[in-house]
Formats: C-alpha cells, structure tokens, sequence
C-alpha cells in the first residue's frame, strides 16, 4: 500500500486549488482528475471534470434534475461522463505515474461503483494518492478516511498556506526514494513563492 494523503474541509476553502498547485508542480509525474464550477451571471449552475491531461466534461448540472436518477441538492449528475473521463484518469495514472490525484471524493462521485473500486485499488497499491474528501459523513467516504496509513488533514482559512507548504514537505519525503539521482527531484519544487528545497 502507497501513502494516501486526504485532505478535506468546508467547500470552498481553497481544496481544488490546492491539488491543482500540486498537480502544476509534479507536471508529468502526476495524473487525474480535478473538479471545478461552472458559474454564470446567477451564479453556479454545474460542475465540469477535468483530467491532468487536458480533457474535460460537464457531469453535473442544474439542468440535469429529473434526467437523471442521481442527484444532489440542486443538481443532476452524470455518472457516465465520471466514469468515462475521472475512472479512467485515475486508472491510466495508477499505472503510468508516480502520484494519482483526485478532486474529489464527494457525494456525486461516490455515486459510481467504478469510481470507488478505482480508489480502493489505488489504495492497494504502491502508488501515492492525494485526495480531497468530503467532510460531510458518508459510509464509505468515512471508512476510506479510517484506512490503516491515511493521513487526513483539513484545510481552513488559517492553515491554509502553512498547510501547502506542508503538502509539498510530505510529498518530498514519500518521493524522495525515487528521485535520489534526479536533478528534476524534490528539491527543485517550488510551491507558491516559497521553495522547499
């Protein structure tokens, strides 16, 4: 089993943009998926998945109410396009990178069967995970928080950039074996303004 790295907190408080600052960092060592809003003049109406290697897809949408048999608060949600494009990414990252990244592990992606069985064989693997998780409480979400060797921080508005900086600390020492002798290792990383080399 590879070390699992989960970070949750209230939505909102700077998750995605986290994992997208890591994903920016280890460039090609890292795939998966991130998440981000869809917003208009009205504010939010959906959510779009976007994998590390550029590909995205609408999967959740205010639209989408009574189209389909999942759904969340205000919002219908296609499995499918999880499936197709998030399942996928994590699978094919799983295999050919160092570091498999998600955002998120929440309500509307847990409606997938393959998305769970996904992260559980990321888990068994010698792979490092970096996940954001819902804090709301959820059966399965809960037991994967409970796993033997999960680290699981919350983010807030005070320990948000200590916490960045604590992300990129931990990735140098899980990582650290298998950049011995490459000069792009850890110790070129830069998060932010600060470096941690």
């Amino acid at each position: 089993m590879g070390p699992i790295l989960l970070i949750t907190g209230r939505p909102g408080v700077g998750k995605t943009t986290l994992i997208r600052r890591i994903a920016e960092g280890l460039g090609k060592r890292a795939g998966g998926f991130y998440t981000e809003e869809i917003r208009g003049p009205h504010g939010r109406f959906g959510f779009r998945l976007v994998t590390l290697d550029g590909q995205a897809a609408v999967f959740a949408h205010v639209d989408w109410i009574g189209r389909t048999p999942y759904q969340v608060g205000r919002y219908g949600v296609d499995v499918e396009a999880l499936d197709r494009l998030g399942v996928a990414a994590i699978r094919e990252a799983m295999t050919g990178k160092e570091v498999v990244l998600v955002d998120e592990i929440g309500k509307m992606e847990l409606f997938s069967a393959a998305f769970r069985e996904a992260l559980e064989a990321v888990a068994a693997s010698p792979r490092t995970l970096i996940a954001t998780i819902t804090r709301s409480p959820h059966p399965w979400a809960d037991a994967f928080k409970r796993r033997p060797g999960v680290e699981l921080w919350e983010l807030t508005p005070a320990n948000r950039e200590a916490l960045r900086v604590h992300a990129w600390q931990w990735l140098q020492m899980v990582l650290a074996p298998s950049h011995e002798s490459s000069s792009e290792g850890p110790s070129n990383w830069v998060f932010g303004e600060k470096s941690l080399g």
